[in-house]
């Protein structure tokens, strides 16, 4: 008995999630009540409380879901990151816009997030998160290309911070551009085109540091 109620409330914390993914995708976060998402999903607003504490914790676990893939794909990449750090890089981004291109899901929860949720009431809070995920993924990026200067794949002088800018630029906009108007080409066969432009672009010419930024920092540590 307590295994089906196990079972049933995960079945319900689904059917929640879906039906708020969906609405929220539809409407807006900010247009859309519990009320319209309990109604899609045929259950009541006691149901919603239940799992979640608010509107803010809805979107979270929307947001946490549809990410967990991603995670587990850097998890999974990191372990060849030493003997090739670019390569693990392109890997990412390609399998990123890729996974992007096949998944429905994927699609509707970065559209709530990118062109569906103000950063004001019930969304602020969930944004914010979701900012400090991306400054966690960003710092991932300056780590592997850090590791590429190392293992000698870029120059010594390689502006680190300002090769995560233009990658995390490239990525974010690539993605907020795609998902308003995914007719207007194939990102799945595309994708890889793409990465490897702007690949291209960081081995034949990164950023470098500027001289003058370089002559300071080797004062700095002299003294």
């Amino acid at each position: 008995m307590a295994r089906k109620t196990k079972e049933d409330a995960e079945h319900t914390h689904t059917a929640l999630l879906d039906a708020a993914e969906q609405v929220f995708y539809e409407h807006g976060v900010a247009q859309t009540t519990l009320n319209d998402i309990a109604i899609a999903a045929g259950m009541t607003r006691g149901a919603i409380y239940w799992h979640f504490k608010d509107k803010t914790a809805l979107l979270q676990a929307l947001f946490d879901r549809a990410m967990l893939p991603m995670e587990a794909l850097l998890t999974e990449l990191s372990s060849n990151l030493v003997a090739d750090p670019l390569g693990t890089m392109r890997q990412i981004m390609v399998k990123a816009l890729t996974t992007l291109a096949q998944s429905e899901r994927q699609q509707k929860v970065n559209t709530i997030l990118l062109h569906r949720c103000e950063n004001t009431g019930d969304a602020a809070g969930a944004i914010s998160r979701e900012q400090q995920h991306r400054e966690e993924c960003f710092c991932q990026v300056g780590e592997i290309l850090g590791t590429a200067v190392q293992q000698g794949q870029l120059p010594a002088d390689t502006d680190i911070n300002a090769a995560a800018q233009t990658l995390h630029a490239f990525m974010v906009g690539t993605i907020h551009e795609w998902l308003q108007d995914t007719q207007r080409y194939c990102l799945l066969k595309q994708a890889p085109g793409m990465v490897d432009m702007i690949m291209a672009g960081l081995k034949a010419c990164p950023p470098r540091v500027l001289k003058a930024a370089t002559e300071n920092a080797s004062v700095t540590l002299s003294a």
